[in-house]
């Protein structure tokens, strides 16, 4: 006669032991992953700053730790009004004009450019910095955009959204941040 295989009392701790600490590992590794995930995020570690070093917005009034290109600490800044928003506008304008054809068009389009941030005068050091590669991305969407679309608003202003977002596009990959909020059309003409 058979006997029945019941656990020893020795195997059940064993078997809950082995329990015990595979769930240690996995609260371990859930922690772990959950560490990293606050690092990555910037949550913790660091030099004690709360993210990263990026262009922060400037009030009206305040004073702008990085001077815009081509202003001194020492000029007078300039008198904001109460309305609108809370921050400051700076602009940038291109020296130089835009020149390129159109898709699928004989057409030519010329245009005067100037962009605007409300961050602080990094972001237009940086366009100034590297105005040729920004020079270049605007001349690809120029290139691209239909005959038709300079003709009416709406085409406009989606010329001016793809703008907007190629000169971000070159800020980022050079510097890690965009920063410009719009692009102003200073001259624009169809030939």
């Amino acid at each position: 006669m058979a006997k029945d295989a019941e656990p020893t009392e020795d195997a059940k701790s064993k078997g809950g032991l082995i329990k015990t600490v595979i769930a240690g590992v996995v609260m371990l590794a859930i922690g772990a992953g959950g560490a990293y995930g606050a690092f990555a995020a910037g949550l913790l570690g660091g030099d004690g700053e709360s993210g990263p070093d990026e262009p922060k917005l400037v009030r009206k009034g305040d004073s702008d730790p990085y001077p815009l290109p081509g202003q001194n600490k020492d000029e007078e800044a300039p008198v904001y009004g109460e309305g609108g928003s809370e921050y400051r506008t700076a602009y940038y304008s291109f020296k130089e004009s835009f020149t390129s054809n159109l898709s699928d068009s004989p057409a030519l389009i010329q245009v005067e450019i100037a962009v605007s941030t409300q961050r602080d005068g990094r972001v237009l050091g940086w366009v100034k910095n590297h105005e040729l590669a920004i020079r270049s991305a605007i001349l690809v969407q120029l290139a691209a955009t239909p005959e038709a679309d300079v003709f009416e608003p709406e085409g406009r202003k989606r010329l001016n959204q793809r703008l907007t977002k190629a000169i971000n596009e070159v800020l980022e990959e050079n510097e890690g941040f965009g920063g410009i909020d719009a692009v102003h059309f200073k001259g624009f003409l169809v030939q």
